[in-house]
């Protein structure tokens, strides 16, 4: 069944989509074009501590009344920040939608950045800075830009300890009123909802201010992390490789690729290096891939001693796929991939994740594209793909 999706930019340069559905559900996201990858390098972290203050208070809501005027109708709250994106989304009952877009633009429009509000959460995200750099995975994952690109792009979008002490209130403010005007906002919905209803109040709610998202140069690099670490028992590793960005046939094959190597217990580096020589108990693959810049990566958990074996292998069995990968096996990659996208499509927040990624990447209409891009990769795009030359290599091992 073809969805019902709509998507008009609106005259203030503000975007709104929709994914329609029947179910009494609807899950709603304001967004704002901006993220890590818009930032200089010694405001590393704004875009993540404004995603923190906006739950902090309105003239109209303080921060316990944000919360709570959602939670109390059974909605979950939350917001996030990626390189590209900034969001503030909420899942609740349709029947309240008309309260979710109230609350939600609220927050867009008219935060107050109150001082004592922000030192208080400038606490809170420096304890998450911490909590992350405790969990080794993650830690490596927020490592891994920092060896893939140099300048904005290598730096972690939480920030640092040096820099988020110095960003003020006037810095936040300042930033907030340059970037969160309706020309680089979107709204989206997947849920049960009417449309035209959508685009009148985000007409009635929303001015002409216009603001421009800065750019920020980064490069291509290649580098290498060994680092130890007292109270770990087990090396954590991870290997990335960057994708060329020259057409979008070339994403998708990395994409498959990704799959092929190192997506659910079939995968050939689950099969190498787990089933066949038991070196390993967690093996995951994945890529993050947008319209400016693009990577795949493979992590693996195995003992210190076979940190450098793990790697071999690794390196061995994509030099395999780019001489021996038959059509069989990519076709089976292809419906593999083709399924897990039918089966994230089924819960709406995932939904509206999917949808604002493309539309932050150009229009989200592309992403009912996707089963037809994926059919249309080529065998000669994932074996020349494959033929890994150039990587990047970090490890988290016990002291």
């Amino acid at each position: 069944m073809k969805p019902q999706f709509y998507r008009k930019v609106l005259k203030n340069g503000m975007t709104v989509i929709l994914e329609k559905r029947d179910l009494p559900i609807v899950s709603v996201a304001f967004a704002v074009r901006c993220g890590g990858i818009n930032e200089q390098l010694s405001e590393k972290g704004i875009s993540h501590f404004i995603e923190h203050m906006l739950y902090k208070g309105t003239p109209k809501r303080n921060a316990r009344q944000i919360v709570s005027e959602l939670e109390k109708r059974g909605a979950e709250i939350n917001g996030f920040t990626g390189e590209t994106i900034t969001a503030f989304w909420c899942k609740i009952p349709s029947k309240h939608l008309e309260i979710a877009l109230d609350v939600l633009s609220d927050i867009i429009k008219n935060s107050l950045f109150d001082e004592k509000e922000l030192e208080k959460e400038r606490k809170v995200i420096l304890e998450e800075i911490k909590k992350r750099k405790d969990n080794p995975i993650v830690y490596l994952l927020d490592r891994l830009q920092r060896e893939l690109y140099t300048g904005t792009l290598g730096a972690d979008s939480a920030g640092n300890y040096k820099i988020l002490k110095s960003i003020d209130r006037k810095k936040i403010f300042e930033r907030f009123n340059q970037l969160y005007t309706p020309n680089n906002l979107i709204l989206a919905i997947v849920g049960d909802a009417n449309f035209n209803e959508i685009v009148k109040f985000a007409e009635r709610n929303f001015g002409n201010v216009k603001g421009k998202v800065p750019k920020f140069r980064f490069s291509l690099k290649n580098g290498k992390m060994i680092e130890k670490r007292k109270g770990i028992e087990q090396a954590n590793l991870i290997f990335a490789y960057h994708v060329p960005l020259s057409t979008n046939k070339k994403s998708y094959a990395a994409e498959v690729l990704s799959a092929l190597m190192g997506k659910g217990m079939s995968s050939r580096l689950f099969m190498e290096v787990r089933e066949k020589r038991n070196l390993a108990y967690a093996i995951e693959g994945d890529s993050e891939i947008c319209r400016f810049f693009a990577y795949n990566f493979i992590y693996i958990g195995t003992k210190e001693e076979n940190v450098n074996i793990v790697k071999e292998l690794i390196l061995k069995e994509f030099k395999k796929v780019s001489e021996e990968l038959t059509e069989e096996e990519l076709n089976q990659v292809k419906e593999q991939l083709i399924g897990n996208y039918h089966i994230n499509m089924e819960d709406s927040h995932s939904q509206l994740h999917n949808l604002l990624a493309y539309e932050i990447d150009g229009n989200a209409k592309e992403f009912y594209n996707y089963e037809k891009n994926i059919s249309d990769v080529k065998l000669k795009d994932v074996r020349n793909l494959a033929k890994i030359k150039k990587y990047s290599f970090l490890a988290l091992v016990p002291e």
